[in-house]
């Protein structure tokens, strides 16, 4: 049996790969499941500094799995319990994703519909194919995507967002650019470079401090202005007392390469 999602590692990039293209790699209750171990197991994994979140096939993905969630009707309370519990789980790993050390970059081609778009959304960066489509449709089906929403309406104005998921209607990478979903767009062909170039700058850059500023970027942007800058003074402070930025400061002085720790 192939595994549902794959890992590669090199130079310090993890590649996750959704390897479950005959449904669309759908979130499964088994991709749920394999992408939250992923991210506990890179929760404490000091080797790796970026992950790239891609999908195999023709599609990124196509949101939650369709036929697994009629199934899960069928359960005596009408599937109320198996429901709740999916979109648990599900948000579960959305918000690990956030909470990683790591900068996540989405790597988004064809389709990212539903929860596949909630993926893209959560992602820190995204770098996409032309031609891929972004939706929020489970309107379409009588299902408001309240869940996706989340995710959606912290990285793009309101009124798009509202629009998106009340009308059920895809957007365009040349959209979801402008409106912020995506860093940029290139061509599929380039996709695969396009994406290991931005991970790569990322990196390059000292150990553990994007780790810093990610966790202060997530914490500030839900305070109060004052109380933001209080916890980022905070931050930066004790980001100052680390050895290797002060290696870094004094490299830049000299015109030289840092000697940062591995």
């Amino acid at each position: 049996m192939t595994d549902i999602l794959l890992r590669n590692d090199a130079g310090g990039i993890a590649t996750l790969t959704l390897n479950s293209p005959q449904s669309l790699n759908a979130l499964s209750d088994a991709m749920l499941a394999a992408l939250q171990a992923q991210f506990d197991a890179l929760a404490t994994d000091t080797d790796t500094k970026v992950v790239i979140l891609e999908g195999a096939g023709k599609v990124f993905c196509a949101g939650h799995d369709l036929k697994e969630m009629t199934a899960g009707r069928q359960a005596e309370d009408d599937g109320r319990a198996y429901f709740y519990d999916l979109f648990t789980r599900c948000s579960r790993v959305m918000q690990s994703i956030m909470r990683l050390p790591q900068p996540v970059i989405a790597k988004p081609h064809g389709i990212a519909t539903a929860a596949g778009c909630q993926l893209v959304a959560t992602c820190d960066l995204a770098v996409a194919a032309h031609g891929t489509r972004f939706g929020v449709n489970g309107v379409n089906l009588g299902l408001f995507c309240s869940t996706p929403m989340v995710a959606l309406t912290r990285n793009i104005p309101r009124k798009q967002a509202f629009e998106m998921l009340t009308t059920g209607s895809f957007i365009d990478t040349t959209k979801a650019e402008q409106l912020g979903l995506i860093n940029r767009a290139v061509d599929h062909d380039d996709l695969d470079a396009a994406a290991l170039e931005m991970a790569q700058v990322l990196a390059s850059k000292m150990n553990g401090v994007l780790g810093i500023g990610k966790e202060a970027f997530y914490t500030q942007i839900t305070l109060p202005l004052e109380q933001a800058y209080e916890y980022t003074g905070e931050v930066i402070t004790a980001n100052m007392m680390m050895r290797d930025t002060e290696e870094g400061i004094a490299a830049f002085l000299e015109k030289r390469a840092p000697d940062w720790e591995k």
